[in-house]
């Protein structure tokens, strides 16, 4: 076992106790995550920042307002309703298309408008939150996922998970639903993650369970080599959520919307590790990079550039100790340099309890 630990650590391999300890406590202050268990506050702040979110078509907060979702929904065909303090994918209804007996889930099964708002009232009782809270409904839009996925996802929408670290991008996926996962883009329930180059954004190879495979289950074919588009949009958009929340380390998912473009799903407090599986390579290295050189960044262009400059698939390699400049000079605006983004997070000491992973 030790030596399997020394492997571990020899690659850079960050662990549950690793990330709650040295990035969690130290750069995610607590009060700051009620931002992003909260999706209705998440998406407010999106929105408030110009980044695109689903849209919202409505809010049930009290047992009393589920008789009104017929109503709600008339113009609605199909839909997404979901727990707003839910975790792992827990709750997610999401509706394709109606028939004269209710609604069509994407596996094609008919639930009756009863059951639409027992689902709902469960919501509202707190069956999906962290903690068994009461919560709210979201009713949203259903995204249109691109077709860039096609080949390789099974019904329903893949997303995109970045992990940034001190607003810098530096390891990311995308999550394939398969049969198993019953058309969710969610690992816990069966999806499939496939490691993404941060350079290129190319898929590489994939983690299912925690084994690392080359094709989809279900539809046979190989996922890497597929381009992402929109990949430093994406990027961008990423490195500017850690503006958005104030939390240092964090995981920001997205979705690719046919119609829309790049869509943010959730922001994520505590993201799960298995990212490091998918593209076979360790978080501690890019993490201690990006801390060597946090004075350096003054826009989210610059981190997306010192990303897409270093943690590249093909030209990454761990390196500590070298203080050479990453950033040239020429891209920091001439009298307006900026604020260093190390400032917006002063690491200290905190003693308050990590929550469960999400």
């Amino acid at each position: 076992m030790f030596k399997v630990l020394k492997k571990l650590l020899q690659l850079g391999v960050l662990g549950i106790n690793g990330r709650n300890g040295q990035y969690l406590l130290r750069y995610n202050p607590r009060r700051l995550y009620p931002l992003v268990d909260d999706k209705l506050q998440t998406k407010r702040l999106a929105e408030g920042a110009g980044i695109g979110v689903p849209e919202l078509y409505g809010v049930v907060e009290i047992h009393r307002q589920i008789r009104d979702l017929p109503n709600l929904l008339a113009e609605h065909p199909d839909f997404v309703v979901k727990p707003s303090r839910g975790s792992g994918g827990d709750g997610i209804l999401v509706i394709v298309g109606r028939s004269r007996r209710g609604y069509r889930k994407t596996n094609g099964t008919i639930i009756l408008p009863e059951e639409l708002g027992h689902h709902v009232a469960n919501i509202l009782s707190g069956m999906y939150s962290l903690g068994g809270q009461a919560d709210v409904a979201l009713i949203e839009y259903r995204v249109q996922p691109d077709a860039v996925f096609e080949s390789i996802s099974y019904q329903g929408v893949p997303d995109i998970r970045v992990i940034v670290f001190m607003g810098v991008p530096v390891m990311a996926m995308v999550r394939l639903p398969t049969r198993q996962s019953d058309g969710k883009a969610n690992l816990h329930q069966g999806a499939l993650g496939t490691g993404v180059d941060i350079a290129t954004g190319k898929t590489l190879t994939a983690v299912w369970g925690n084994g690392v495979v080359a094709d989809h289950p279900d539809t046979g074919n190989a996922v890497s080599g597929i381009q992402i588009p929109r990949w430093n949009q994406l990027l961008l958009l990423a490195a500017r959520c850690s503006d958005l929340t104030g939390l240092g380390y964090q995981g920001a998912d997205f979705v690719l919307d046919s119609r829309k473009g790049p869509l943010l799903l959730e922001v994520n407090a505590r993201p799960g590790l298995n990212v490091q599986i998918a593209n076979r390579a360790g978080l501690l290295p890019r993490l201690r990079l990006v801390e060597e050189h946090l004075n350096e960044f003054r826009s989210a262009e610059e981190r997306v550039l010192f990303a897409r400059r270093y943690f590249g698939s093909q030209n990454f390699t761990p390196s500590f100790g070298h203080k050479d400049r990453l950033i040239e000079s020429s891209t920091i605006s001439a009298g307006n340099p900026g604020t260093s983004f190390a400032t917006r997070f002063l690491p200290s000491a905190r003693t308050e309890p990590i929550s469960a992973e999400k």
